[in-house]
């Protein structure tokens, strides 16, 4: 039978590196397992945050890539502020640690590129793909965002062809993530984002998001919204525990894995492993606090400068394979989203390679999140809010004495709804 095609329009493509890539590069691998044929269109000169130029391993070698050139603010804005390099991440400086410079880059962005700086890159695409479409039978496609202006492609292209089935992908939501308040918005600016959005949600034909907190919003916005969570590759996990089954472990190690970013950070969590070095000669013994990924510096400096600077391993940012394989290395693993109610509904997409590494997730955020009821239904670990300390204290002690004794056991039960393949398989019947 022969496949159907599917348009993926994505700004994230091997070799960028983080979390926003692995997203449609992992349905792009597992697609044609259920009768469809990708079709990738990305920039051929994208600002890429971070690579990872492992990642090429999983892009499918027959799979028909299609780029153009896109212009984008980037070296501007970093002439402007050494510190605008965070923009490509959404990350910025916040509160005390704002300087004017910070200050004025933050309303430009927010109010002279709408929805983002990619947003050169919307007309010249659709004037591209119009033609592409036309040649190539493409009935399906697909916008991922961020950066939202990759919907408007799709909002321009379904607007030429009201039949061309449209899914607006929402890794992280628009108007409803934590930063949008951080951006200095005017009420035009604001008025602005919030029309788009609306129009994106009222056109495409599928919204998928991947929380179901976010599906349920995106709903009441008037979207057709279905949640896909993210998830974890078997394969990868499976090779990392192949490569770390036999190392002997001395350390008692919490890990972060990922970008760490000032709005994220707990706090309360720094402060508790400062008293329990200074409170517990056995766990200052044989604690490690490990990063992989980047780090604010602000952040860094923090907690170099408590009872915790010769606890620390920082291992910066490495190859998704290497990061998987810390995971494993690890008997706690720590997970942060945003305090505020309004985020309760964002899923990292790195607690799924958590869940399927075994081991215990120590996760921060608003109550009734969608992680806690994943940790919940899992049995993997718990989730706390930013005020908590006591309880945050007891649950690393607890973990702790239980690795001391050899009984810190593995736990993978339920998990298997969020592995890459199963999640493929629910996204072609959803197509």
């Amino acid at each position: 039978m022969e496949q159907k095609k599917i348009l993926i329009i994505t700004y994230y493509w091997p070799p960028a590196g983080g979390p926003g890539v692995q997203r449609w590069l992992k349905f792009a691998k597992y697609l044609p397992e259920f009768g469809w044929k990708p079709v990738i269109y990305t920039p051929e000169n994208p600002s890429y945050p971070l690579l990872d130029e492992t990642l090429m391993k999983d892009v499918p070698k027959d799979i028909e890539i299609v780029r153009t050139k896109i212009w984008e603010p980037y070296q501007l804005a970093e002439k402007l502020n050494k510190s605008n390099k965070k923009f490509k991440a959404g990350q910025f400086d916040v509160g005390k640690n704002q300087s004017w410079k910070s200050k004025l880059s933050i309303w430009v962005r927010g109010n002279f590129f709408i929805p983002d700086a990619r947003v050169f890159w919307v007309k010249p695409s659709i004037q591209f793909l119009e033609k592409y479409i036309q040649e190539n039978n493409i009935n399906t496609i697909v916008t991922s965002g961020p950066p939202h202006s990759l919907h408007l492609i799709g909002l321009g292209l379904k607007d030429k062809f009201p039949n061309l089935k449209w899914i607006a992908d929402f890794r992280d939501p628009w108007t409803e993530i934590s930063y949008y308040k951080h951006l200095k918005l005017t009420k035009s600016s604001d008025k602005k984002h919030r029309q788009l959005e609306s129009a994106v949600f009222k056109n495409a034909d599928i919204t998928l998001a991947t929380s179901y907190t976010d599906a349920e919003n995106f709903r009441k916005g008037g979207a057709n919204s279905v949640c896909i969570t993210n998830g974890f590759d078997e394969s990868d996990s499976d090779k990392a525990k192949e490569q770390t089954e036999n190392i002997l472990k001395d350390k008692f190690t919490l890990s972060y894995i990922g970008v760490l970013e000032q709005l994220r950070n707990p706090e309360n969590l720094w402060k508790v492993l400062d008293e329990l070095v200074k409170e517990n000669t056995d766990f200052a013994n044989h604690f490690s606090l490990k990063f992989v990924g980047r780090i604010d510096d602000k952040i860094l400096n923090f907690i170099e400068n408590s009872s915790l600077k010769n606890h620390i391993l920082n291992l910066g940012y490495l190859a998704h394979g290497k990061a998987v394989e810390e995971m494993q290395n690890s008997e706690i693993l720590l997970i942060t989203n945003f305090p505020n109610e309004s985020s309760k509904g964002i899923i990292p997409g790195k607690i799924f390679e958590y869940l399927a590494s075994g081991k215990q997730i120590l996760s921060f955020g608003p109550d009734q999140a969608d992680v806690s009821k994943i940790l919940d239904e899992t049995q993997a670990g718990k989730h706390f809010s930013y005020s908590d300390s006591e309880t945050v204290k007891k649950f690393i002690l607890e973990k702790f004495d239980l690795w001391k004794s050899g009984q810190l056991s593995e736990n993978t039960q339920h998990i298997e709804q969020f592995s890459r393949k199963n999640l493929t398989k629910q996204l072609s019947e959803i197509l």
